[in-house]
């Protein structure tokens, strides 16, 4: 059943089991919900287990309120904090996917107190500058400068991905990479070697800039950015009963 939280106007969409902790808390990817696959199959899961579990949909995002444009990575990673303020008790295993792991990271830098591990599945931090703005040229800054968002293909849907000028630059004050990260609980990122949507550098990046006891990278060759298929989701599963 879909509960609601409201948070700064906005009303967020959620799923929770009650359960024995720490609890998991799902974080979705870039215009993703939490109907997708990973996150029913970790509600499965945790069902089966006596585990505390939480889904969300960010604002903009599923079953949330407001407009998915309007949107930003701070305002995203505000919804996350507040839920699992707000939801949660004690810490809480944050499995983030994509765009998800980037927002764990940033709930690691604001609450590290409220995490007891991160599971991130093909993170993708700093992606507005990373992988959007450094790899536009010339006339699609003009594009996004001029009129404040520019239209891109999707490899996931047959509707382009509409980046805002407000995107990109809200980016930059959230970003991860740039200075210290320090992860002082287990840590464990998942990576497939067929994505294209974020590569194995990225992966190695992160795993080298940020510091902490117990952090491990592993790689699924011939995974992809979906990282769902039955191999991978059992991953994820052991991965979390591991931790």
């Amino acid at each position: 059943m879909t509960l609601y939280f409201m948070h700064d106007g906005r009303r967020l969409a959620y799923s929770q089991i009650e359960g024995t902790g720490p609890g998991v808390v799902f974080l979705g990817g870039f215009r993703s919900d939490m109907e997708g696959t990973k996150a029913l199959d970790l509600e499965h899961w945790a069902r089966e287990s006596g585990r505390a579990f939480l889904r969300f949909d960010y604002s903009g995002h599923g079953e949330s309120s407001g407009d998915f444009l309007d949107g930003t990575i701070g305002d995203w990673a505000s919804d996350a904090a507040a839920v699992v303020n707000g939801l949660t008790e004690g810490p809480q295993v944050l499995v983030g996917s994509s765009m998800g792991g980037w927002i764990s990271l940033l709930l690691a830098r604001w609450m590290p107190e409220r995490i007891a591990g991160l599971v991130a599945i093909a993170a993708a931090p700093d992606f507005t500058e990373d992988g959007y703005w450094n790899e536009f040229d010339e006339d699609q800054k003009s594009i996004l400068e001029a009129e404040g968002r520019i239209a891109l293909p999707s490899d996931y849907s047959d509707e382009p991905y509409i980046i805002t000028k407000r995107l990109i630059e809200d980016g930059r004050r959230n970003l991860v990479l740039r200075d210290p990260l320090p992860l002082p609980f287990p840590v464990r990122f998942l990576q497939g070697t067929e994505d294209e949507a974020v590569s194995t550098s990225t992966a190695l990046r992160l795993l080298e800039h940020a510091d902490g006891p117990d952090m491990r990278l592993a790689l699924v060759k011939g995974a992809d950015h979906r990282f769902s298929d039955p191999s991978c989701l059992a991953l994820i599963r052991r991965t979390i009963e591991e931790m």
